[in-house]
Formats: C-alpha cells, sequence, structure tokens
C-alpha cells in the first residue's frame, strides 16, 4: 500500500505541468518579433522629421506660388542684360572699325571754323603754319607707338630708353591766320627730351603738317591734377591752352618718314575705346543660368539642399 502510494504521488507531480510548458517555442518567437516591430513603428512615429521642403500636397506641389513667379525674374533680367550686351559689343566693335578707317582716309583741309572740328575727331587734316618751340610742352611719360603699330614696353617704372620717353606737344601758329593749336609732334626718348639734343628736329620756317583731330581728355582717377608747368601727365586741354593762348583744338602729328635725325616720331594716336562688353556678356548669362537651374530645382522640383 505504501508503495501504491508513492507511485500516485509522482504521477499526479509529472501531471502538474507550468503554464509555459504548454506553449511550444514556435508559437512565442514569432509574438516576440511582432511587438518588437510595432515598438519600432512607434518609436518612428514619434521622431521628427529635419528638412529643408515642407510637405505639400501633390495639388500644391504644382501650383506656383506668386514668390516663385517673381523669383523668375531674376534670370529673366540676367538673361536679358546679356543680349544687351551683345548688342553693345557689336556697336562698339564696329565704331573701332569706322575710326580706324577715319584714320586711313584721305585728309582735307583744316576748316576756318575750328569749332566744326568737334564733330571730326580721328579725322585726317592738313594745316600749314610754323612751331611755336619756345612754348613747348611734355605730355608721358608715353611707351613708343613704332610706324608698324606695334607699342613698345615703357611707362613710369620702366627705365628703358628705347620704350620710355614723353611726347612732345607745341604750339602751332597757322599760316595767314591768327589762329594757334596745339599739335602732338610725337615721340622723344628721355635722352632727347631737352630741345638743344635734337636741334636738326626744331624747324623754325613755315611747315605743312598731316595730322588727327582729338578731343581733350578727363583727367583719370587717382591722377594727381596739374599744376604749373610744361610737363603734364593727360591731355589736360583746358590747363594746355591757358599756358600757351592756343585755341582748345588738340591734333596728334602723322608719322613722316622724311623727319630730321631725332625729331619726334609722329604716328603716336591711339584708338582708345574700352571693348569689356565681352566680360559683361559673360558675366550675365553665367548669373542667368545659374539662377535659372536654382529656380526650377527649388520652383519646380522642390527638391531640397
Amino acid at each position: 500500500m505504501l508503495r501504491l502510494n508513492l507511485q500516485l504521488c509522482k504521477f499526479n507531480s509529472v501531471l502538474r505541468l507550468p503554464s509555459n510548458a504548454c506553449r511550444s517555442p514556435s508559437t512565442t518567437q514569432p509574438q516576440r518579433l511582432v511587438t518588437r516591430r510595432m515598438a519600432q513603428q512607434q518609436q518612428k512615429q514619434q521622431q521628427i522629421e529635419w528638412t529643408t521642403s515642407i510637405r505639400m500636397d501633390k495639388k500644391d506641389k504644382e501650383k506656383i506660388t506668386a514668390l516663385g513667379w517673381f523669383l523668375l525674374l531674376i534670370p529673366a533680367t540676367t538673361f536679358g542684360l546679356g543680349c544687351w550686351q551683345v548688342k553693345r559689343k557689336i556697336w562698339k566693335e564696329q565704331l573701332i572699325k569706322e575710326l580706324n578707317e577715319q584714320l586711313s582716309m584721305k585728309p582735307v583741309d583744316l576748316p576756318d571754323d575750328l569749332s566744326q572740328l568737334d564733330k571730326m575727331e580721328y579725322r585726317l587734316v592738313t594745316l600749314r603754319g610754323r612751331f611755336l618751340h619756345d612754348k613747348e610742352m611734355r605730355m608721358g611719360p608715353r611707351s613708343l607707338i613704332r610706324p608698324d603699330g606695334v607699342e613698345t614696353q615703357g611707362g613710369l617704372i620702366s627705365q628703358r630708353d628705347t620704350g620710355n620717353g614723353y611726347l612732345i606737344v607745341t604750339p602751332f601758329k597757322l599760316a595767314g591766320r591768327d589762329d594757334i593749336v596745339l599739335v602732338n609732334r610725337g615721340w622723344v626718348s628721355r635722352k632727347h627730351v631737352d630741345p638743344e639734343t635734337r636741334a636738326l628736329g626744331q624747324y623754325q620756317k613755315d611747315v605743312e603738317v598731316t595730322a588727327v583731330v582729338r578731343k581733350g581728355e578727363v583727367r583719370p582717377q587717382f591722377t594727381p591734377d596739374h599744376k604749373e608747368g610744361s610737363i603734364f601727365l593727360y591731355r589736360d586741354l583746358h590747363k594746355m591752352c591757358a599756358s600757351t593762348g592756343a585755341a582748345p583744338v588738340f591734333l596728334d602729328a602723322v608719322y613722316d618718314a622724311k623727319a630730321a635725325n631725332n625729331a619726334p616720331i609722329g604716328g603716336q594716336t591711339r584708338v582708345t575705346l574700352r571693348n569689356d562688353h565681352l566680360s559683361y556678356l559673360v558675366t550675365w548669362f553665367s548669373l542667368s543660368a545659374a539662377t535659372s537651374f536654382l529656380w526650377h530645382r527649388q520652383i519646380i522640383k522642390r527638391l531640397p539642399f
């Protein structure tokens, strides 16, 4: 009897299994995965998305706001300025071509009315008279323009005698008239600045001169104002005429192959017209392309940076 009771107790203890033992491992593992995924989704929903663009509906994305149309003015305006610079470049190149053609035209006589010369810049004229060497002036320093059109290296700092010198500006008394005009006779080196070193070129009799009509210059930026003296940095027509009693007429003598030894070398006319329109149009078109790309990216595609 005692043995039978012990066996019954062991059998009952075996039948009393824990509640977890009834669950198979295959059923508990998927439940844990589902719970873990739900927790991750909740965490993602709680996170704040930091972006540079604002979420909009599909209809709102297709719509361009008033600010977007206003910003379109930037690429449109810069493109228009680029087209304007193209026209300016064509006009400036044509003007330079016409001026160079005038320099090769047949010279005309100096008009009796000197005021007509205001509309004849870069025209060739002929005049007869004599130079007033006692009122000679210098303008420079300047580099030499050779007869073949090549300009030598020279300037304010250069000390090379072959390329650095001055332009000799001399009052010219017109024959048979009381008028006096200013004539840029040409270039001399530093060692021939003194008139005594070029005595053969100091003509005392009446001579005939062919020259190019020029106008005065505005004082360049950072250039000091002229004081009393015979040396000028630019064509300061007002002060040149005031010191010599000449009319406000400035002429550049052309190159003369028969000029005396060490005489000023003529043909020093420079066509001084700035033509920077190519760099301007490249700048405007580049800005137009860059701003057009940004406008399309932000306004049309609405892509964040």
